[in-house]
């Protein structure tokens, strides 16, 4: 028995499948079910009850996935201390965003993170909330940007900017020529909405509900990208972030209207585990972060 083993067996866990758990362990699918057997030949017990539609754990399976957990987050810890033995930004790094913050923010940070900490070797994850809280929680991130939500709240957060929101309208709507707008205009209209899963769908909804808003039910889009271009078609408007429209104003086809009193907005942190001990390397990047988005979004 090995890490890996254990890796194999939280990783089909997770998938219930047998070739995504291994895609996601970057091993073959033989590899990954022969391990797994090997595994069982080792423990003398059975972890699956193997049949042609699906994967299923036995009792005594599922307690040796939470156990290999624990292990596994144990390990993580261990490399972490070892790394903050050696230059406190210096070597792996695997950080996750959310997507409505990547394709915006990565490439503000990037460029200044690489030059200000070289010897980071930085992995790059894009993934919904709740996926980037479990893949912290298991040791499989180190930390991840997100928009502070209930569920961040078991971590350590680090804020680092307020983003705010802003009206997205075709240039053929009514309120395209207006310069600010307050929240309650959108009383009884219908917004265009992200699916489910993202955590910018649920502070939108919140701020519409509040407004007297209502979603628009004959459709939900699977990122800001799709939105926009919805809007661009005059199907309706929607909420946008404002990093997602920074050298998007010109874009023919929407216009962005601010809103006040009140203006709404999202709160960005970096999350990371409590017990970590590379808090010092976390709260330095967060800072880096913070320098370099705020001048942007003024």
């Amino acid at each position: 028995m090995n890490i890996r083993d254990l890796e194999y067996l939280v990783a089909l866990s997770e998938y219930k499948h047998f070739r995504k758990a291994a895609d996601a362990c970057h091993v073959s699918q033989p590899t990954l079910s022969g391990q797994i057997r090997k595994l069982e030949d080792e423990l003398g017990i059975l972890l699956l009850e193997r049949t042609s539609r699906k994967v299923l754990f036995t009792q005594s399976g599922m307690l040796l996935v939470e156990q290999a957990r624990k292990i596994l987050l144990e390990v993580q810890i261990f490399k972490e201390m070892a790394s903050n033995q050696g230059k406190e930004m210096s070597g792996p790094l695997h950080i996750g965003v959310i997507p409505t913050l990547g394709p915006y923010l990565l490439p503000c940070m990037l460029p200044v993170l690489e030059q200000d900490f070289p010897e980071l070797e930085l992995y790059l994850y894009e993934a919904q909330t709740q996926s980037l809280l479990e893949k912290l929680e298991m040791g499989q991130l180190d930390c991840a940007i997100l928009v502070q939500v209930p569920e961040t709240a078991g971590f350590i957060e680090v804020p680092m900017f307020k983003e705010e929101m802003m009206l997205a309208v075709s240039p053929k709507h009514q309120w395209a020529k207006e310069r600010s707008l307050p929240l309650s205009v959108l009383k009884d209209h219908e917004i265009l909405m992200l699916d489910d899963g993202h955590c910018l769908r649920e502070q939108t909804m919140d701020y519409c509900f509040t407004a007297g808003a209502h979603e628009n039910g004959h459709f939900k889009a699977t990122s800001l990208e799709t939105l926009r271009n919805m809007v661009a078609a005059n199907t309706g408007v929607t909420l946008m972030p404002k990093l997602a429209i920074i050298n998007e104003g010109n874009r023919q086809g929407v216009e962005y209207i601010p809103f006040n009193d009140p203006a709404p907005y999202r709160s960005v942190i970096l999350v990371y585990r409590p017990g970590s001990p590379l808090r010092a390397r976390y709260e330095r990047i967060a800072k880096m972060i913070q320098a370099v988005v705020t001048p942007i979004l003024t």
